[in-house]
């Protein structure tokens, strides 16, 4: 059982309360998967497994927690968490689930490294649709082709006009902006047209 010796100065770091929970999920990991490595990642306790992280822990001020890197596969997507690792906010022993059921899903862990299974990809909501200022709304209106350029640009480039006038500080400059804005989208032009062809 290969242990690093930075783990155990982490552990013997850690706040009292959390000293036994890291000591007893690290036993646990070495169980379910002897030929475990542990090292330090993102400056906490990470075991690695046949190429690929297979879970973590940490301890904080008021808590500590453990996660799967596939959490979803291993535990559920379903399963209720607040955003710390795979169990929660662990501040005992007692908040970590039964023996027989965190070796279950460490095991369960350990195959899916083995079959060599990745992490789903995590879909982020898409940003809503840029909200146009009234000044660059005002001044479309009266440029029929800034205007046409302007709502057939893809959201993101509409979002960045919208935001590069949004952003001006004083009055002067925001007008300034937007008549920029205008001519340069009535030529068709991007935002940052003058880096696209560098």
């Amino acid at each position: 059982m290969a242990r690093d010796p930075r783990i155990d100065a982490y552990i013997e770091r850690a706040a009292p309360f959390a000293q036994p929970i890291l000591q007893h999920v690290r036993v646990l990991v070495h169980e379910a998967c002897p030929a475990v490595e542990e090292t330090i990642k993102w400056g906490m306790p990470t075991f690695v497994h046949a190429g690929a992280i297979l879970c973590g822990m940490a301890a904080f001020k008021q808590h500590a927690s453990f996660g799967f890197w596939k959490h979803a596969l291993v535990v559920g997507e379903g399963e209720p968490r607040d955003g710390m690792g795979s169990y929660g906010k662990l501040v005992s022993l007692d908040d970590l689930p039964p023996k027989r059921t965190l070796l279950a899903h460490l095991r369960k862990a350990v195959a899916l490294n083995e079959a060599g299974v990745k992490s789903p990809a995590r879909k982020s909501a898409p940003k809503p649709p840029p909200e146009t200022t009234p000044e660059l709304a005002a001044a479309l209106a009266q440029s029929p082709a800034a205007k046409a350029a302007f709502d057939a640009f893809p959201p993101g480039c509409r979002r960045e006009y919208i935001e590069w006038i949004a952003g001006a500080k004083r009055p002067e400059t925001r007008a300034r902006r937007v008549s920029e804005a205008v001519a340069w989208m009535a030529e068709g032009k991007r935002r940052n047209w003058k880096y696209e062809n560098c």
